[in-house]
C-alpha cells in the first residue's frame, strides 16, 4: 500500500495529519469556511448512541459546523461517497481516514492472521477514495488524518495492526496531496 513512489500528487487534495487534540479538524474547518465554496463534510465516525464518549465527540464536531454545509456519514465506502457528491465546485472535508481504517480494521477482526485480510481492504479501499478524489476536479478535499506512529510499540495485536495500517494509509495520501499539514499544539508546520 504504501509504494508511493509512482503518485502524481492531486492539486485538489491536503492532508492534515497530527496527534490528538493537536488541532486538525479545526484546520481542516478554518480552510473549508475560507474557501468561500459550499462544504460538504464527509464524518467516517459510527455513531454509537451506547457510548457517551462517541456521542459527546460527534456533538462537539456537529456544533462547530455551520448550519450552510451538509454532513454525509460515510463509516465505509467512503469511495462511494466521494463519488456521489453533486456536481458542483464545492470543499469536501474527510474527517477522517483514521476512523474509516478503525472500521474496516475492526469489520474484518485483523489482527494477527486476519491482518493480510485487513491491509488489503484497507489498500483497495484506500486506492478507491484517491480515484474517486482525482476524478472530481470540481471539488477541493481536505483529509483529516491521526499520526498515530510517534509513540511507543503498541502491547497488543490489534493496537499494533491499527499503527500500522494507519501509518502506511498515511504514508499513500501523502504522497497523492498536494499540500500536507503537519498539526502540533494547536500549530501548523507545511510538510509539503
Amino acid at each position: 500500500m504504501s509504494n508511493t513512489a509512482k503518485i502524481q500528487a492531486f492539486s485538489n487534495l491536503t492532508l492534515i495529519t497530527g496527534g490528538a487534540r493537536s488541532g486538525k479538524s479545526l484546520l481542516a474547518e478554518q480552510l473549508g469556511r475560507e474557501s468561500n465554496l459550499p462544504v460538504v463534510y464527509l464524518a467516517t465516525m459510527e455513531e454509537m448512541h451506547d457510548d457517551a464518549e462517541t456521542v459527546m465527540r460527534i456533538g462537539l464536531h456537529r456544533s462547530r459546523r455551520p448550519q450552510s454545509w451538509t454532513t454525509i456519514e460515510a463509516p465505509f465506502n467512503l469511495s462511494s461517497a466521494i463519488l456521489d457528491l453533486s456536481k458542483q465546485k464545492q470543499t469536501c472535508i474527510i474527517d477522517c481516514l483514521s476512523l474509516l481504517v478503525s472500521n474496516i480494521l475492526l469489520k474484518t477482526n485483523g489482527e494477527g492472521a486476519r491482518l493480510p485480510e485487513a491491509r488489503i481492504q484497507v489498500s483497495e479501499e484506500i486506492a478507491k477514495v484517491l480515484s474517486a478524489i482525482e476524478k472530481r476536479e470540481d471539488i477541493n478535499f481536505l483529509a483529516v488524518t491521526n499520526e498515530v506512529g510517534s509513540g511507543i510499540v503498541p502491547e497488543n495485536a490489534l493496537a499494533r495492526s491499527y499503527r500500522d495500517l494507519l501509518g502506511e494509509t498515511n504514508q499513500t495520501v501523502a504522497a497523492a496531496a498536494h499540500a500536507v499539514f503537519l498539526m502540533c499544539s494547536g500549530l501548523k508546520l507545511k510538510l509539503k
